[in-house]
């Protein structure tokens, strides 16, 4: 045994720049052990989403919180990609049903609009952007892919967003709702996603 063991490296400290506590707790999950993710200061205002590109909020958020709290922010921001609605809701997916909306007026809409629809054509995918910005402008920025389909039903009561009506390709059929948080977490785009980003901090 080593009489002069090294000492155990700090974490490296990160603020999270989302205010949804859905997608923290998510991340919170994928980057258990490897950084010491700080929550979003409750004082800092809510971000105005208005680019037109995922990469784009993403990087409107973490600089945000960057500037507001003067350390490295850590964001996401993700859109599913319908291919029979010529990649709609993209940007919006948040918003699909409106601004305010919730989660189950989206499933609502997302169902309603793609009713008729066969399911070889109800494909799309779940594209996650994630983001690191730095106090001295640097930045880095990753993104993950999950190709599946629109289920013609909801399945599932776990997870959010469009959980219920997404089931995944690289899967067994059942949707990101009717798994388990690892599960999930294995094979989905913010999975993927944050497991790209850890390995670019690296």
């Amino acid at each position: 045994m080593d009489p002069h063991p090294e000492p155990e490296q700090p974490l490296p400290r990160y603020v999270c720049a989302s205010a949804n506590p859905d997608k923290v707790a998510e991340i919170a999950a994928l980057l258990d052990g490897l950084v010491e993710l700080l929550p979003r200061p409750a004082e800092v205002p809510d971000v105005v989403e208005d680019a037109d590109t995922l990469v784009g909020n993403a990087r409107l958020k973490a600089t945000a919180i960057c500037a507001a709290t003067g350390m490295p922010a850590v964001s996401d921001d993700t859109g599913l990609e319908v291919d029979a609605l010529g990649g709609e809701p993209g940007v919006y997916t948040a918003r699909f049903a409106g601004e305010g909306c919730s989660y189950a007026d989206n499933r609502a809409k997302m169902l309603r609009v793609l009713d008729g629809v066969p399911p070889q054509k109800r494909t799309a995918r779940f594209r996650t952007v994630a983001m690191v910005v730095w106090p001295d402008g640097r930045e880095v920025a990753v993104e993950g892919v999950c190709e599946g389909l629109i289920a013609e039903t909801e399945l599932g009561t776990r997870g959010f967003g469009y959980d219920a009506v997404f089931i995944p390709a690289d899967a067994d059929g059942r949707s990101f709702s009717q798994m388990s948080e690892a599960e999930k977490n294995e094979i989905s785009h913010r999975g993927r996603a944050f497991r790209a980003l850890v390995a670019a901090l690296r």
